[in-house]
């Protein structure tokens, strides 16, 4: 398990949810061989043990000389830069394991107060995270010991026994495959290349059951602890909901100061006019018919505004209906073509539908007044246990989260369910918005 971050709208970074991957890889010969991450592995497992005999040799007598100087203070300074610098082997062994085994560690550090150079290395000091990446290179080189002998023995013996019946076939010298084999006749030589596949079969199972273990060990003493990973899960879920406060709140003022700037002043002008009608109904009727027909318009201006502040706060086809007919209504009014694509096997719940039409609805809103786009498009499925909501358009681009705009206003609302909201905008465009909401159903 591994704990990352997500940036929000306002330029912070929480606690992602936790996720990690050891690689069993995949079953059968064939699919070992043909996986790229096997031949990544297997450099790794041959290379390990000497760079962790260089830094085992280092940490052996550096930090306990360390140790031993702190009584006269010079030691301090040293141990100091030792934690540093162990602690950026070790962020970089974290680089090499993604890359070797695919494995996703995140750095487990606690983050800093701040203050000065001792306040720092105290933090340092108390930081499991600090003693685990100590104890994880100091193991490194007996591990790497045997991952070194296994891969070297099974690789070389494989590819010795294919080769075997080479020398008798060339007039060469019997190869001696071990003490107690010698290639000297055809009946050897016939049989050691299907040894030979069968261990290099047993290789390829070896060198991925070497990484999947070394994975999980790196995971285990380079990774986040279970206190560590609740703890991150709980402050992102602090934030989320803190975001999910503030997101309503905002709702409510939009909506406030819709019904005060929109609708009630409309109506109050239809009151103004309907008594003014009535004073002049038998003075004078003309005028009077006037007032009352600009006020039938005044009205209907009104409802017309109340009906689209309703369908902002939630629409009643998609109640009624469901994500897709929703969309579909709502790109049939988009002013530039716009190619839907919905596929859901089923309703997702209410929470997830209502924040994936507003991804939606914002994002085409956005097309019509800043991108200068001539087509857009939308698609919406499923990945895992994800709604995944992606909105497309070729317009100028330049589109960001920037606090109090309505794209960090949809990553407020998907925060609320624990999701995510990504923008992908270059100068010049295209634009590229996608939220992943978590759906269980």
């Amino acid at each position: 398990m591994t704990v990352e971050t997500v940036e929000t709208a306002n330029g912070r970074t929480t606690p992602a949810p936790p996720r990690g991957r050891t690689p069993p890889g995949p079953y059968g010969p064939l699919g070992l061989l043909t996986d790229p991450m096997t031949w990544r592995a297997v450099p790794y497992l041959l290379a390990n043990m000497f760079y962790g005999l260089a830094f085992f040799g280092l940490l052996s007598f550096a930090v306990p000389a360390a140790f031993a100087l702190t009584v006269v203070g010079v030691g301090v300074p040293l141990l100091a830069l030792l934690m540093v610098v162990w602690r950026a082997v070790a962020m970089a062994e974290r680089r090499l394991l993604r890359l070797a085994f695919g494995v996703v560690i995140a750095d487990p550090y606690r983050p800093s107060a701040g203050g000065g150079p001792l306040r720092r290395w105290r933090e340092m000091v108390v930081d499991p995270a600090t003693w685990k990446d100590l104890l994880y290179l100091l193991l490194l080189p007996p591990i790497g010991f045997v991952e070194l002998v296994v891969s070297v023995v099974l690789w070389t013996l494989g590819a010795v026994l294919l080769v075997a019946p080479l020398p008798l076939l060339f007039g060469g010298e019997p190869l001696k495959v071990t003490d107690g084999l010698l290639v000297d006749d055809w009946a050897k030589a016939l049989a050691c290349p299907p040894a030979g596949l069968a261990v290099l079969v047993a290789a390829l199972y070896a060198t991925r059951g070497l990484a999947w273990l070394h994975a999980l060990l790196g995971v285990a003493l380079l990774g986040a602890g279970e206190k560590e990973l609740l703890a991150a899960r709980a402050a992102q879920l602090r934030t989320s909901r803190a975001r999910g406060v503030d997101a309503a709140e905002a709702e409510r003022r939009r909506i406030e100061r819709d019904l005060h700037d929109g609708a009630q002043q409309r109506l109050l002008t239809v009151a103004i006019d309907l008594g003014r009608a009535r004073e002049r109904l038998d003075r004078d009727p003309r005028e009077a018919e006037e007032l009352l027909a600009r006020a039938h318009e005044g009205a209907k201006a009104a409802l017309a505004e109340l009906r689209d502040l309703a369908r902002g706060i939630h629409p009643a086809i998609l109640t009624d209906r469901g994500l897709e007919a929703a969309l579909s209504s709502l790109t049939a009014r988009a002013p530039v073509p716009v190619r839907l694509s919905v596929e859901l096997d089923g309703r997702p719940p209410a929470a997830v539908e209502s924040i994936a039409y507003f991804v939606v609805s914002e994002c085409l809103a956005n097309v019509a007044r800043h991108a200068s786009a001539t087509e857009a498009s939308v698609r919406i499925g499923r990945l895992g246990e994800r709604v995944v909501v992606e909105v497309r358009d070729d317009g100028s681009g330049g589109a960001a989260l920037r606090p109090g705009g309505g794209l960090a206003g949809l990553a407020d609302r998907a925060a609320t369910i624990d999701g995510v909201l990504t923008v992908d905008s270059p100068p010049g465009g295209p634009t590229a918005v996608r939220a992943e909401l978590p759906c269980r159903w």
